[in-house]
């Protein structure tokens, strides 16, 4: 005969509405949903090991949340005891110590705040009258104010007031929103590079239960330059893979961008950023005066500000670039040229645009 239950979970209707408004609501933890639905299906009569299978926990949780339901109700869903008061750890004066000292320079020999240092140098505080406190009591506490010393983001304070910047800026803003002209592309360009590495040891390929691995040792095999062009209307886009990145395949690439891909262009605006190497006169240190007069004539520069190579579009296709076919190890020149192009590719075919959302007017409101 099966065992009689010791503890008989008896919902009544305004409990189990209760608890189906919780799984509903979707805004409570997921242990305290999984608790509620093991309530409610220990309520239409199914077993531990039953309820268990259900909602996929352990049956001995089953047995402990019927036990606590049967002496608290449906207090028994947070795991804090009816009739308990909980105090706090730290008052009012003692948390904002807490605070001061999270946001300060953690000390010396240390790169940042943890839970631990920070509750064993509270308590070392000799203003502050309190005989220990626990890793997850600073945890709670500085979740609740947001604060997050082990984290840090590096950023770039532009001036409210920099003039160079909004003329940059809105030029570039401006360009992007006027209507498509094939006769006058507007054309984005940007570099960047990729380290090749060989491989010492073959991969294993994945297989049933078990994932793809590699050696993490390696060759290094030199370094490849990629140039990117992108017209982001029309969704065409050209990767160039060279040796160097030096002001003369700059020139090489405004040539190729005026004779091989837009040779009935009227005149090219080129978007780019700030980089030394792309000067005007580059050109006449690649090419004779009349050959570099009649490429620049054709191109109009149009500069992002310092600070501001955000406003790129290439960066927009590198970044595709990069996820979606270079975030691997790769061989070789060769090899990379092929991947490159097999992307370059398939992303013209889909021609795949970029919907640029920022405008001017963007620019200026208030923060």
């Amino acid at each position: 005969m099966p065992r009689t239950k010791q503890y008989v979970v008896d919902l009544s209707a305004d409990e189990r509405a209760e608890l189906s408004s919780m799984l509903s609501a979707g805004t409570y933890k997921t242990r305290e949903l999984t608790r509620a639905r093991c309530l409610l299906h220990s309520d239409d009569g199914l077993t531990d090991p039953e309820v268990s299978e259900a909602v996929g926990c352990h049956s001995a949780t089953v047995q402990r949340l019927r036990k606590r339901y049967t002496e608290d109700g449906l207090a028994a869903i947070t795991r804090r005891k009816a009739d308990r008061v909980y105090e706090r750890k730290l008052d009012g004066r003692e948390e904002a110590h807490l605070i001061r000292l999270a946001c300060s320079d953690p000390p010396e020999g240390r790169s940042r705040w943890s839970l631990h240092l920070l509750a064993e140098h509270f308590v070392a505080l000799t203003e502050i009258d309190v005989e220990s406190i626990s890793h997850e009591t600073v945890r709670r506490i500085l979740k609740k104010h947001g604060l997050h010393p082990h984290r840090s983001k590096s950023w770039v304070i532009t001036p409210e007031n920099s003039a160079a910047f909004v003329c940059k800026m809105e030029d570039v803003l401006d360009l992007y929103h006027e209507p498509y002209d094939p006769r006058c592309p507007v054309v984005c360009f940007d570099e960047s590079n990729k380290e090749l590495h060989k491989e010492v040891r073959d991969p294993l390929p994945a297989r049933p239960g078990a994932v793809a691995r590699y050696d993490y040792t390696y060759e290094r095999n030199g370094t490849r330059n990629l140039f990117m062009m992108s017209e982001p209307l029309s969704g065409w886009r050209h990767v160039e893979v060279t040796k160097r990145r030096q002001k003369e395949e700059f020139a090489q690439q405004m040539q190729a961008l005026v004779d091989d891909h837009y040779p009935d262009a009227d005149r090219i605006r080129v978007v780019m950023d700030n980089l030394n190497t792309h000067q005007a006169y580059a050109l006449y240190e690649q090419f004779p005066p009349k050959e570099a007069r009649r490429i620049l004539s054709r191109l109009e520069f149009h500069f992002t500000p310092e600070h501001g190579s955000w406003l790129n579009m290439a960066e927009i296709e590198f970044s595709a670039l990069w996820t979606e076919c270079l975030d691997r190890r790769i061989r070789d020149a060769a090899t990379l040229r092929a991947e490159v192009a097999a992307w370059e590719r398939t992303r013209n075919d889909d021609e795949s645009t970029i919907d640029w959302q920022f405008t001017t007017d963007d620019a200026r409101m208030p923060c």
